[in-house]
């Protein structure tokens, strides 16, 4: 697999280090997640269990390895620091100035360990007013403006179906970690990256900064392009109380659809600058799907050339067709549903392990991996570095 021989150690939490890290894993990278003492990782206990395994869990720590270390106990930090000194990659996600209390920052690891990649994750990066501010993803998309424009019917910022801020940041995080390594393979050298959550939604916007900076103004949300603002990309309501999408607003899909309504006459309102100009079809499509059930629309849309889509509930997304081809929901030996891999290679392609650590279940294991005796271990053990 792509990642075969990289080490990663993650000292993360919850979901934007562990998500980053698990793309890693499915592509054969070599990942110990390093749990506080006590409980551990938060996404052991956070949601539905099966077989007492949480599903967060199971989904973010799938084929990992788990050590069990009190940072705050001489032994534990150095076992860890030994561990650092064997790896590729960290990944740590506290919030700033955490890491260097627990003698885990970069500049406390990379005289270990030159060519080591490490990457910090938090709300709003290392540096800035905002440094010592406590956020998880909803306050940063709050700050950032994103969640302004994330709004009900009723023109109220709602909560979003997507952590954003998590998972553009474990996904750019991911970018910039193999950049590093790529780099490393030349000049041997690590390196430290800074990655913000509200910096990596901004980034993902630039399809939607245009009144903020044509006109210095913040959007009026119904009547942009994408979110709401277009008759053909717009949600509607069927008679049944379910909903459809037209999701594409080029001129083509607009003919296509209006044709077979019968009614062209509409087409030149498509043409015109999303908002008010656009609601004659947006009023016409509005009453027309709620004359009819989803599923009417469905075989309506059959043979029409237009990005048309039900909405479906979550489970019936996750039966869906499509995504059972792709296989991004597969099943284990004992039928449990788990999210495959996104990243599809030709040659090397990922390999799913469904192996879920238990906490600490491998701190013997990496002790004797790294040189300590079996003595070396029971003193560990003895001395509080595993925990209580």
């Amino acid at each position: 697999m792509k990642l075969d021989g990289i080490k990663v150690l993650d000292l993360s939490l919850f979901l934007p280090g562990p998500t980053l890290t698990q793309l890693m894993a499915d592509q054969g990278a070599g990942v110990i997640k390093l749990e506080p003492v006590g409980a551990g990782e938060p996404n052991r206990a956070i949601g539905q269990t099966r077989d007492g395994v949480s599903v967060y869990f199971a989904n973010t720590h799938r084929g990992k390895r788990s050590v069990q270390l009190n940072l705050k106990h001489e032994a534990g930090r150095t076992l860890a620091h030994r561990l650092a000194a064997e790896v590729d990659v960290v990944v740590e996600a506290f919030r700033p100035g955490v890491a260097g209390r627990l003698g885990m920052s970069y500049e406390d690891l990379a005289p270990l360990n030159p060519g080591l990649v490490y990457i910090s994750l938090s709300a709003f990066g290392q540096s800035g007013p905002y440094v010592k501010k406590p956020a998880h993803d909803l306050a940063t998309e709050a700050y950032a403006g994103v969640l302004s424009v994330n709004l009900s019917d009723e023109g109220k910022p709602v909560a979003p179906a997507i952590p954003s801020g998590d998972m553009l940041a474990a996904t750019l995080g991911l970018s910039a970690v193999l950049m590093a390594l790529l780099r490393r393979a030349d000049t041997g050298e690590g390196d430290y990256i800074d990655l913000a959550m509200m910096d990596s939604m901004i980034a993902c916007m630039p399809n939607s900064m245009g009144q903020a900076f044509a006109e210095g103004e913040p959007p009026v949300v119904k009547d942009e392009r994408i979110w709401g603002g277009s008759a053909m990309y717009n949600i509607y309501e069927t008679r049944d109380s379910r909903y459809v999408v037209l999701g594409a607003s080029e001129i083509h899909f607009a003919r296509a659809v209006l044709s077979k309504f019968g009614r062209e006459d509409l087409l030149a309102c498509c043409e015109q600058p999303p908002g008010e100009k656009q609601e004659p079809v947006r009023s016409f499509f509005r009453e027309t799907f709620a004359t009819e059930t989803q599923q009417y629309w469905i075989d309506w849309f059959a043979d029409v050339d237009a990005a048309f889509a039900p909405v479906k509930n979550l489970r019936e997304g996750l039966d869906d067709p499509q995504l059972r081809f792709r296989e991004m929901i597969v099943e284990d030996e004992s039928g449990q549903e788990h999210i495959g891999i996104p990243l599809k290679f030709l040659r090397e392609p990922g390999r799913i392990s469904f192996a879920v650590p238990a906490l600490g279940e491998h701190n013997e294991e990496i002790c004797r991996e790294i040189g300590c005796s079996e003595q070396a271990i029971e003193q560990l053990k003895a001395s509080g570095a595993f925990g209580d």
